[in-house]
C-alpha cells in the first residue's frame, strides 16, 4: 500500500492559500509582527504569527459562526481547499469512504477562554475548563466531518508539536486497513490571553521586539520562538485508487517515524536521531539519498544543539540541506509539521528548497548546511522533523511522485 498526497489545502501567517504562501515564502516574506488579537503590552513576549487580512468567517455558513472559535473555522477552510485542490467531492465517494484525522495543542486554551468568559457573565454556559478542552477537540474535528459528510474513521492527535506528523502516519495507517482517503493534518494555534500566559511558561517563548531578529534558529543569537497560527490540512489516498480517478499526485508519504526522549541525560538529539532513522529506513532509503531536511528548528541553543546532533550523526557534517520556513510564520504548534510537509511537496514539484530567514551568524560548531537563500537543485526526497514539548519526536519522509 502507497499513501500520495492529493489534496493540500494551506494557511499561514504569511501566506492564505497554496499560491499565496508559496509565493511569500520563495521571496522570503515574513508574517511575524507585534500581537493584534489582544494588547500583549503586559506580556514579556509581544510577537507573533497571526493570521491576517483573511477572515474565514466569509466563507463559511452563518449558522456554524457561534459554533466555532478562530482556530476551527480556519480548519475548515483549510479542508475545504485541501478536498477541492483534490478533486474530490466526497458524495462521490461510498459512505464510509473517507475519514478524518487532525492533531491539535493550543486551539483548545481560544475556546476554553470563550467558555470561561460565559461563567463569568451571567446566564453564562455551566462547563468546566476541562470539559471545554475535551468538545474543542471533538468539535474540531468533528465540524470538518459533518459539513463535508465524511463518515469514515476519525481521531485527534495530542503530541504537540510533533502531532500534526503523527496525525499523517495516523491517516496512511487507516488507509492501508482500507479506507481509500483521509483527510488530515493540523491547522493550531492560540492567540488569546489564557494561552499565552501558559506558553510563556515554557521559558522558550522569545521576548524580542523586532520581528526580524526574534526567531533565530541555528543563529548564535538564538534567544527563543514565536508563536503562531495555522498550518495545513492534506488530503491522503490509497495510490491505486488516485491514479484510477485520474487525481494529481503531489507526492508520496514514503515513511513515518516517532520517538520518545529517554532521561534528563540521555545524549543530546537521540530521540530525534531515532525518528528519523526510522523514517528513512521505513522508506526505503539510505540517509545520502535525502535531498533536504525541514527541521524542526526550536530556536533554543540546547535544543538548536541536540537537532544539530541528530542531523550530524545521520547525514554527517554538512551532509545534506538543511531549511526551516517556519522562520517566516512562527511555530504553529502541532500544524508547523503539516505545513511543512506541504511546503516540501512544493519544493520537490518546483525543484527549490525554500530559505530559512534573519540567520545571519549560524552558531560557531554547528556542522550544518543551512539554506538561507532559495537554492535551486534537483529534488526528489524530502526529510520533515518535528519535536513536541515534553519529548515528543517525529519525522516523516516524503518523496516526489515516482517515489
Amino acid at each position: 500500500m502507497t499513501a500520495v498526497f492529493t489534496g493540500l489545502g494551506l494557511l499561514a501567517p504569511n501566506g492564505a492559500g497554496l499560491d499565496a504562501y508559496w509565493s511569500a515564502v520563495l521571496r522570503g516574506e515574513s508574517g511575524i509582527a507585534r500581537l493584534t488579537r489582544f494588547d500583549p503590552e503586559p506580556y514579556p513576549a509581544r510577537l507573533a504569527g497571526e493570521i491576517t487580512g483573511f477572515d474565514p468567517a466569509a466563507q463559511l455558513p452563518d449558522r456554524l459562526l457561534p459554533q466555532t472559535d478562530p482556530v476551527t473555522r480556519l480548519s475548515l477552510v483549510a479542508a475545504a481547499w485541501a478536498l477541492g485542490d483534490a478533486g474530490l467531492d466526497p458524495a462521490d465517494l461510498g459512505e464510509y469512504d473517507i475519514g478524518v484525522v487532525t492533531a491539535n495543542t493550543a486551539g483548545g486554551f481560544e475556546f476554553g477562554q470563550r467558555e470561561l468568559q460565559n461563567l463569568w457573565s451571567k446566564g453564562g454556559a455551566h462547563v468546566s475548563a476541562y470539559q471545554s478542552f475535551a468538545w474543542f477537540y471533538a468539535v474540531n474535528t468533528g465540524q470538518i466531518s459533518i459539513r463535508h459528510g465524511l463518515r469514515g474513521p476519525s481521531g485527534v492527535v495530542v503530541a504537540d508539536g510533533a502531532g500534526g506528523l503523527d496525525a499523517l502516519a495516523q491517516a496512511r495507517r487507516l488507509i492501508g486497513r482500507g479506507t481509500p482517503v483521509v483527510l488530515s493534518g493540523a491547522v493550531d494555534g492560540s492567540l488569546c490571553p489564557w494561552s499565552w500566559t501558559a506558553q510563556l511558561t515554557s521559558g522558550t517563548m522569545s521576548t524580542r521586539e523586532d520581528p526580524a531578529t526574534a526567531y533565530l534558529p541555528f543563529d548564535e543569537r538564538a534567544c527563543g520562538h514565536v508563536a503562531g497560527e495555522g498550518g495545513a490540512l492534506l488530503v491522503l489516498e490509497d495510490e491505486r485508487a488516485a491514479l484510477a480517478r485520474g487525481a494529481r499526485v503531489h507526492g508520496l508519504l514514503a515513511g513515518y517515524g516517532t520517538s520518545f526522549d529517554g532521561h534528563p541525560g540521555a545524549e543530546p538529539g537521540a530521540g530525534l536521531l531515532r525518528a528519523a532513522r526510522q523514517a528513512i529506513a521505513q522508506a526505503g532509503w539510505q540517509p545520502g539519498q535525502v535531498d533536504v531536511v525541514f527541521a524542526d528548528a526550536a530556536g533554543t541553543v540546547a535544543a538548536d544543539r541536540a537537532e544539530v546532533a541528530a542531523l550530524t550523526h545521520l547525514f554527517g557534517p554538512y551532509g545534506v540541506p538543511v531549511t526551516a520556513p517556519k522562520t517566516m510564520t512562527g511555530r504553529l504548534a502541532a500544524g508547523s509539521g503539516p505545513l511543512d510537509v506541504a511546503t516540501a511537496l512544493l519544493a520537490l514539484r518546483d525543484q527549490v528548497i525554500p530559505p530559512t530567514v534573519n540567520v545571519r551568524h549560524p552558531a560557531a560548531g554547528y556542522p550544518i548546511d543551512l539554506v538561507t537563500a532559495p537554492r535551486r537543485q534537483p529534488l526528489r526526497r524530502a526529510l520533515v522533523l518535528a519535536r513536541g514539548y515534553g519529548g515528543f519526536n517525529s519525522a516523516v519522509a516524503v518523496a516526489a511522485p515516482g517515489g
